[in-house]
């Protein structure tokens, strides 16, 4: 919703309620598309994550490769992508221009056709994984409970434990992925690198919000507030800003420059603080959709190749 007008105190309260409910009620997005539309064979897999949320998920092989990309989603998204062109998620993003459909099976072509198995998975209370923790979310920190699951499930399987690993973590999962490496960077011992599009701290995505709205940004902490009341976190517990000193691979990322959902500081911010030499930002320039940003890959794959390339060999 965008307004030109001033809200009253009660549509601005409205609003704070509705912001707030959404960390605990959305619309699941189906998986509108599969890895067989793009001529990709694929198995169904399931496997827990580390608190024992069942997920669901795509193992998507390459004959004769032993290098394999796990690949998370942003939210609302699921490893489908999202159909933001249909309702209700096109409602979402209709007023930021992000009312496109986003389809990621062309991603797991393209990285099938460059010689790398994938494992995809829905994230938890996304797509077709488990309902968990009381269907909230939180930005990364119940969802950081998954990547270790993924990894922990390729080191379970025979085909793919010896498997060199590499990351593709989107948004969220980017965020989530560097909590894991805080809280249990052992999982992560042999692990090669990531590339981590478009992470953000949640507390810069909802000022942005609050913009957009028209709703004073003094109100944030009421907004604030309101969503502790549902998650029991606090907006700083949402920021993977210092996250980011506890990853431990060579990393790139890549943001849309003027995405309208976050600040090109924040993002800055996340890069500053990875600690390790190997690691690089690439800026998107000329749009404001941050959905530009989730299509990069399949558009121009060759940067994201190059990295997985240079550390997987």
């Amino acid at each position: 919703m965008t307004t030109t007008t001033t809200p009253t105190p009660e549509m601005v309260d409205a609003t704070l309620d509705t912001i707030a409910e959404s960390f605990r009620t959305w619309p699941r997005a189906p998986l509108f598309h599969h890895p067989d539309e793009a001529g990709l064979e694929y198995e169904d897999v399931s496997f827990p994550s580390q608190d024992g949320t069942p997920l669901e998920g795509w193992f998507i092989p390459a004959e004769g490769s032993d290098r394999l990309v796990v690949a998370n989603h942003p939210r609302w998204f699921n490893r489908a992508g999202l159909p933001s062109h249909l309702e209700p998620w096109r409602s979402l993003g209709a007023a930021t221009g992000n009312d496109i459909e986003v389809d990621f099976v062309p991603d797991y072509r393209i990285l099938h056709d460059a010689g790398y198995n994938v494992l995809a998975y829905d994230l938890r209370n996304f797509g077709q994984s488990g309902a968990a923790n009381g269907g909230v979310f939180t930005v990364g920190q119940f969802e950081s409970r998954d990547v270790v699951g993924s990894l922990d499930y390729v080191r379970s399987r025979p085909d793919t434990a010896e498997m060199t690993v590499g990351l593709f973590s989107r948004c969220v999962g980017a965020n989530a992925t560097m909590l894991a490496m805080a809280r249990r960077p052992d999982v992560f011992a042999g692990v090669r690198c990531m590339v981590a599009p478009q992470p953000l701290s949640c507390g810069v995505a909802l000022e942005r919000a609050l913009e957009r709205l028209g709703v004073p940004a003094g109100r944030l902490a009421d907004l604030e507030e309101r969503i502790r009341l549902v998650t029991s976190f606090r907006l700083a517990d949402f920021s993977p800003v210092p996250w980011a000193r506890h990853v431990t691979v060579p990393t790139f990322l890549y943001q849309v420059r003027d995405d309208v959902y976050t600040r090109p500081d924040d993002v800055q911010s996340v890069y500053d603080n990875i600690p390790v030499p190997d690691k690089e930002l690439y800026w998107i320039e000329g749009t404001t959709r941050r959905w530009d940003g989730y299509t990069y890959f399949q558009r121009h794959p060759e940067r994201v190749l190059a990295w997985f390339d240079r550390y997987m060999a």
